[in-house]
């Protein structure tokens, strides 16, 4: 059985990084958050006696996480942009 979750999710894992290919950085960052948590979240799920409840709370906390850091990680794009352009205007 655990041979089994652990193939379903490798292959979960790899389907869901290749169909990565056309989206944007939010989206990647957010599939990718959900993954991992749904990941995590079943195998902490398996251990108190339900991968499925595990694998969705997990999935929803990945989701939020990579929303989080897609929204940090943009913060300091434009962080850095407006300080290039201010450096831009002081030459």
């Amino acid at each position: 059985m655990k041979r089994l979750l652990s193939l379903l999710l490798a292959a979960s894992l790899a389907i869901g990084l290749a169909g990565c290919a056309g989206m944007t950085t939010s989206q990647q960052r957010a599939l990718s958050g959900t993954t991992a948590g749904a990941a995590g979240g079943a195998v902490f799920g398996a251990i108190a006696g339900n991968a499925g409840l595990g694998a969705g709370i997990g999935a929803g906390v990945g989701l939020l996480g990579g929303y989080l850091y897609d929204q940090h990680k943009q913060g300091e794009e434009r962080a850095y942009q407006q300080g290039y352009q201010q450096g831009q205007q002081g030459r």
